[in-house]
């Protein structure tokens, strides 16, 4: 039996089918960026190079043995340092700080690179809206879990509705085990916590587009016999105020946590005279100095919608609790599967042909459906 031919052609159909893989680059190796280099590089149809100013970082990731990942130390702040890492990938995957958006985004395009980013930000997200308006690749922000996949859900839900009345979203990210004052662990990034909880929130109230307070609002309710509150916290509508301008009477975003968690915060952000609002760096060396990481926790998708249908008025909610669990041989937190599911499924639909190729992608025009069916969606279905 011939043997060295056989292992030639092997080797040369594994060449050519490392040729045909998709060219990405991640930018951004923390724990969201960990997650999507273990969901994308166990699917076999992506060439990942993750970038990190961080050697602590990408040591770990090396450790991991991610599949057919390379690792690249750079300084991601940097304009130059970032435009030659993008050069030559067709896809640039944003998980980094919300305010290196601008400058990723800006890379991508000049690269012809499609781009998809993670940000809560609503001021970086303007930027990235401007900068796909006459670009020839897809510009896909807010590609989480609020923002992302909460509008996915609302949007759906709302679409069975004829005429509608109130649409509101509440997402939580919370430890299962709660056991400080806060009754939270830290399970993302402390810049887009602190973001959620300081900038202005959008709203539609009584037909207009508003702007609302942060850590206003409260409201409580129960979910399975567990109490929780819920409050304003930017960010977390993404597009879905533009999208259903003119059809929607209500429409809010709000931040599920054990109750108690608002008050506490509050007295941090805003009445004790220390101005943590506006100095946000001493506010997070408090949090991440005091508060412990999980991975032990849950997050929580909650969207109502309610409206007319066949003549009456009717009201449907879709809810759902997504746990950490193991993944290709890892344990990931509830946070982490939901945010890189989020991501990377958006990723595979535009590569599939199922969203377009091209220009602002929000994150409503994606099908539920579609959406839950996808390999990496499959997490929120589950």
């Amino acid at each position: 039996m011939p043997t060295a031919p056989c292992r030639t052609h092997h080797k040369t159909r594994n060449k050519r089918e490392d040729i045909m893989k998709t060219k990405v680059i991640l930018l951004g190796a923390g724990k969201i960026g960990d997650a999507i280099l273990n969901l994308l590089s166990h699917s076999g149809d992506y060439r990942l190079t993750v970038a990190d100013r961080d050697r602590q970082r990408l040591a770990h990731v090396q450790a991991m043995r991610f599949p057919g990942v390379s690792a690249v130390q750079a300084d991601i702040a940097d304009g130059s340092a970032v435009a030659s890492l993008v050069d030559g990938h067709e896809v640039v995957l944003s998980a980094t700080p919300y305010f290196l958006t601008p400058l990723i985004a800006g890379a991508a395009k000049k690269a012809g690179a499609h781009y998809f980013d993670l940000t809560e930000d609503v001021q970086s997200t303007r930027i990235v809206k401007q900068l796909a308006e006459d670009a020839d690749t897809a510009f896909v922000p807010q590609c989480g879990l609020a923002p992302g996949f909460i509008s996915i859900v609302a949007n759906d839900v709302a679409g069975r509705f004829d005429t509608l009345r109130d649409v509101t979203m509440r997402v939580g990210a919370l430890p299962t085990f709660p056991s400080n004052a806060l009754k939270y662990n830290l399970t993302w990034s402390t810049d887009g916590l602190i973001n959620e909880y300081c900038n202005p929130c959008e709203a539609i109230v009584d037909g207009s587009l508003r702007e609302v307070s942060p850590l206003e609002e409260v409201e409580h309710f129960s979910l399975d016999g567990i109490d929780y509150e819920a409050f304003n916290t930017s960010g977390g509508l993404g597009t879905l105020c533009e999208s259903l301008a003119g059809r929607v009477r209500n429409l809010n975003y709000k931040t599920v946590r054990y109750p108690g968690h608002r008050d506490i915060v509050k007295v941090l952000v805003r009445d004790l005279q220390l101005g943590l609002l506006e100095r946000r760096p001493i506010l997070k060396e408090v949090l991440e100095t005091a508060i412990p990481i999980t991975r032990q926790d849950v997050v929580l998708v909650f969207a109502s919608v309610c409206g007319m249908r066949e003549g009456r008025l009717e009201q449907e909610t879709y809810a759902k609790k997504i746990y950490s669990q193991q993944v290709n041989g890892h344990l990931l937190s509830a946070i982490q599967i939901t945010t890189a599911a989020g991501i990377c499924t958006m990723l595979d639909l535009v590569m599939q042909g199922r969203l377009p190729r091209r220009g602002l992608i929000r994150q409503e025009q994606a099908r539920l459906q579609d959406f839950l069916d996808n390999r990496f969606g499959r997490f929120y279905a589950a």
